[in-house]
């Protein structure tokens, strides 16, 4: 229930941003703007952003069906929209269907349009756990791993230099996202978010015990684009990357 009611945005809700929500059809968005760049006109914008890019995403899906249901790499047509090429280039390096790219793509894509139209020094777009970063100070964030003991107890400082990134969690346990494992939570960070999105999908399937977590860790340390990871099943974590771990108290700033 804490998932689907999306209550884990309240830990986002920092003093640092202006933040609104945008839904249309299957899409739900968290945004959080600088307050010194906020302007009033942007949620109105956003929306309209988010239904135009709906209505192209669902029309190419009407015609190319597959695209939607594929579980193995495959490509666009190339008459596609740019974010379905996309989604297909960062899925062949996961090995995974590129839908499961889409948040990841979908939040990468909002917040370059809102900050190419008004010129905000900093954005987060949360998209279902998978959050795009374009920040100029550095951040803390945890993760949120559902039932698990380290839930919201471990992450990373962010520095803000790295910006933007995509910082992606999937989970086996957690919300409606489909996964073939039963990780509590894959956090992966990289350059590119819809990298990051199914990156993190990939890995989560591969974790269903806590046995899995050692060889799935070694796998990502191979991925150069991969700049930080964290795996959570039960009360075993495992951990990679360049980012300095960080130790939270409850209800701090958190990634489901």
């Amino acid at each position: 229930m804490e998932y689907k009611n999306r209550t884990y945005r309240e830990h986002l809700q920092e003093g640092r941003w202006h933040s609104f929500t945008v839904a249309y059809k299957e899409t739900d968005l968290w945004i959080g703007i600088d307050k010194e760049s906020f302007q009033i006109t942007i949620p109105e914008f956003t929306e309209s952003r988010i239904r135009a890019l709906r209505d192209i995403m669902d029309a190419y899906l009407a015609n190319d069906p597959e695209y939607a249901t594929t579980l193995v790499s495959y490509e666009a047509k190339p008459e596609a929209p740019a974010i379905f090429l996309e989604m297909s280039e960062v899925a062949r390096q996961s090995g995974i269907g590129p839908m499961s790219a889409v948040a990841g793509a979908v939040a990468g894509y909002i917040a370059r349009e809102i900050k190419e139209k008004y010129g905000v020094q900093e954005i987060i777009v949360e998209n279902g756990g998978d959050i795009y970063a374009d920040i100029r100070k550095d951040m803390d964030i945890a993760v949120f791993a559902g039932t698990s003991p380290l839930s919201e107890k471990v992450g990373f400082t962010i520095p803000a230099g790295y910006a933007p990134l995509g910082i992606c969690t999937s989970s086996g346990t957690v919300g409606p996202s489909l996964s073939f494992g039963k990780a509590d939570a894959v956090m992966i960070i990289c350059k590119d978010c819809a990298l990051a999105d199914t990156y993190a999908t990939a890995f989560a399937n591969e974790i269903k015990t806590t046995d899995d977590i050692a060889p799935c860790i070694e796998k990502i340390g191979k991925a150069d684009d991969i700049l930080a990871a964290i795996c959570i099943k039960d009360d075993k974590i495992g951990i990679h990357g360049i980012f300095d771990l960080k130790l939270f108290q409850p209800n701090h700033s958190v990634i489901p």
